[in-house]
């Protein structure tokens, strides 16, 4: 079934022949394997759309006047600078050539930065810094099974080859560091407890904010490596706050739908209410399988 609806889906985009029955004969090109929604004010909403996953992160694009944005780049297993290229959605290069395109990681869990390989300029945070140089899929939490990838996106391809691999940041981000863009600047506020170099990006002229994995519409996830409760309940009330003083009415996440000022401050509010002495005992608990369970697969994939 997972199948059928890939081969429609592909076929409804104009790319249905390249299938002889359960396998591609050819790789799958980036305009097939992403899709786009426009949100107006510059900003593009972009999706894995066969990776059929709740860990599919959402991908922003953020066009600027001077410089334009990627905010989180997916899982890498196509170029998402080809995708955004030949959608159109890059401004066409002017006379000093094409515009500079800047991929921000929110953090460096694997599917937020598998993609930041096909770029050339990438930012992160300092504290994730080494996790990324490194190629280290223990902190990037590297958990991929071939179910949840709809269509492969190339012939032979399996999820146990995939891992996150090594990239240099160009830029090193921290508190209060300003990206601009031109007519619009995005303010890094550095939100550790998902992980430990998780940030947001506000946009304070027009109240937006890039929250990450740091806040969605659903469950937080803090029992992962490098996941810290007090990081996170201080992380919560910094948001909380921002909602306090009018300064976020739009939340665009890491994963699942856009939310308002208000949801953000009940998902905030209500994490923080939360994180008493049994939620820190189920969540010990469940850092230590998750931390074997990490260490055995991704073993297995450095050893393959």
């Amino acid at each position: 079934m997972r199948r059928a609806r890939a081969r429609a889906r592909l076929a409804a985009g104009g790319g249905g022949a390249g299938f002889v029955g359960s396998s591609v004969c050819r790789a799958m090109s980036a305009l097939e394997w992403f899709v786009h929604k426009p949100l107006g004010g510059g900003i593009f909403w972009i999706q894995e759309r066969f990776y059929e996953s709740s860990n599919r992160a959402n991908i922003w694009l953020v066009r600027g006047s001077q410089r334009d944005v990627v905010i989180d780049a997916g899982l890498g297993l196509r170029s998402l600078p080809d995708y955004l290229r030949d959608a159109g959605l890059l401004a066409p290069a002017g006379s000093a050539g094409p515009r500079p395109l800047l991929a921000v990681a929110t953090h460096v869990h694997f599917d937020h930065s598998g993609g930041l390989q096909h770029f050339k300029e990438v930012a992160v945070h300092s504290a994730e810094a080494a996790a990324l140089l490194q190629g280290d899929n223990y902190e990037a939490v590297t958990w991929l099974s071939d179910r949840e990838v709809a269509w492969s996106p190339r012939p032979g391809w399996s999820a146990r080859q995939f891992r996150v691999p090594p990239v240099r940041p160009s830029r090193l981000l921290q508190e209060g560091d300003v990206i601009n863009l031109g007519d619009r600047q995005l303010t890094v506020m550095h939100m550790p407890g998902h992980s430990r170099g998780s940030i947001c990006l506000h946009d304070k002229d027009r109240k937006i904010l890039f929250s990450g994995d740091v806040v969605y519409d659903g469950s937080m996830i803090d029992w992962l490596p490098y996941s810290r409760i007090s990081d996170y309940v201080a992380s919560c009330q910094r948001l909380m706050e921002l909602v306090d003083r009018g300064l976020v009415e739009k939340v665009l996440p890491g994963h699942f739908n856009i939310f308002g000022a208000e949801r953000l401050y009940w998902l905030a509010s209500n994490y923080v209410s939360q994180a008493g002495v049994c939620h820190k005992i189920s969540t010990c608990a469940m850092r230590s399988i998750a931390s074997i369970a990490l260490r055995v697969a991704n073993s297995r994939i450095t050893s393959q």
